[in-house]
Formats: structure tokens, sequence, C-alpha cells
């Protein structure tokens, strides 16, 4: 067993030998360390049951206490988000698309992977509202209804044939360079984030906006309309309230009304 060992050390970088025999994985933040302890002990259970090792040394490891209150993505005002939505140029097929990617992110809370992993035909019509049918983390399907400015921006989106005609083809797609027309690629994360980026300029929004922003907007606006927290937690699709409870962003109001109280 020594001898394997002594090979295995052999073989491993030496940069990544002295990385752990400073202990750098005690270097990292508390998020990441209990994260890599979480991997371990899957890899371990996975040895277990496949009879490679008696039992699971990383199973008695305490991690890190590591305790989120708040999340850190940036929100927009109710109003603010408005002026983002208003602002955009619906003459052309990519401000039809834009308006309605960034619309469903706040009006049905959904995650960026999730509208974008959009078929045409997961938006139907059902009782006899237009409907969203997301896909969300774990290959889970989630429905719910449209807020009537999303159902506008979405029936806006698909009056072209493009689209109509392609049920199974993705409903949110880049565009053919120079034509100004949809392709049949899907939009990647990365070209969203910076449509959002340059939309938010355009609209003159200084907040720096990601593509996770929308789905805490929405969140927040509901909340401080008197939704509750489960049945945000619900809409969201979150297994738990203290997920959303990190979406939940009405605390930065208030601490920002008690600074004003600071008259001099």
């Amino acid at each position: 067993m020594r001898e394997r060992r002594r090979a295995c050390d052999q073989r491993r970088p030496a940069g990544a030998r002295r990385h752990l025999d400073r202990g750098g994985h005690a270097q990292t933040r508390g998020a990441e360390l209990k994260q890599r302890l979480a991997a371990n002990r899957h890899l371990f259970d996975w040895l277990v049951t496949g009879q490679v090792v008696p039992i699971n040394p990383a199973g008695s490891v305490r991690g890190p206490r590591h305790v989120v209150t708040s999340g850190q993505t940036p929100v927009l005002d109710p109003a603010e988000a408005r002026v983002l939505l208003d602002s955009i140029d619906t003459s052309t097929v990519v401000g039809l698309r834009d308006r309605a990617l960034i619309g469903l992110m706040v009006y049905s809370v959904s995650r960026i992977s999730a509208a974008l992993g959009m078929a045409v035909e997961d938006v139907f019509t059902q009782n006899p509202r237009l409907w969203v049918r997301l896909r969300e983390k774990g290959g889970k399907r989630h429905a719910m209804p449209c807020h009537h400015n999303l159902e506008e921006y979405l029936t806006a989106y698909l009056g072209g044939p493009e689209l109509r005609g392609d049920p199974k083809g993705p409903l949110f797609r880049t565009t053919g360079r120079g034509t100004g027309k949809l392709t049949r690629t899907v939009l990647p994360q990365a070209n969203a984030y910076a449509m959002i980026r340059r939309r938010a300029t355009a609209a003159g929004i200084a907040t720096k906006l990601g593509n996770h922003s929308f789905r805490a907007t929405g969140i927040t606006a509901y909340l401080k309309n008197g939704g509750t927290l489960e049945k945000t937690a619900a809409m969201a699709n979150h297994a738990s309230t203290r997920t959303t409870q990190l979406y939940d962003r009405r605390r930065d109001e208030l601490s920002l009304d008690e600074v004003e109280r600071i008259v001099i």
C-alpha cells in the first residue's frame, strides 16, 4: 500500500504536491471548502458501495460553519425594471426576443438556464391563459401561468412564422450575422449576459446586472406586494424556503431608509 501511495505521489505534479503539503485547501473560503468536503463524501460513498474501501473516511469530518442569510445578486427596483423593459426597441425580432427573455425571467422568476432551455412548444395555452413550461435543475419540469405583461411579450415574439412553424426548436435563438433573422441555434448564456449589460447601459441603469438579477427582482417584487414565502418557493421551484429567502432583498430597502435617518 505504501509503495502504491509513493508511486502516486511521484506521478502527481510537483506544484500539486506542494499545494496539498502546505494545506492549500484550508485557505479557501468556507463555502468552497464545504463544497469540496461534500464532493469527497460522495466520492467515498461511491467507493464504499463498490467495495473499493471499507468505510467513508470523510463521513465524520465536520465542515466549517458557513451561514448565508442574504444573497449577493444585484437586483432592480420595480421602477428600474419597468424602465429597462420599456426602453427596448421592439421594431426588430432581436428586440422582441430580448424583451421576452427578460420578461420571462422577471415574471416567472425563472433561471436563465431554464429560460434558454425552452422549446417553442413550451409556450402553450391552457384555460385560456398562456403558460410556460420550464426545464429546471435535475430535469424537473415546472409549468406556470403567464403574467399579462409576459403574455404580451411572448405573443409578440412568437408572431413570426420562424418560430410558430418550428415547435420543437429552441425558443430563444441567436440571429444570423448581418441578416437580423433568427437561426436555429440556442442563445448562449454568455450572449444573454452581454445583451443584458448592453440593454441596461442603453436604459441608463448603473446597477451591474447579471443573468440571475431578474429572478431576484421578480421574487422581491412579489414579496413586497404581499406574496407569501411558501408561494414564492413554489413559483421559483425551490425545495426549501431558506433558498427563497436569499432572493428576498426587502431588507436592503429597510437598511437604506434607516441610513437616511442620519441627518447631519
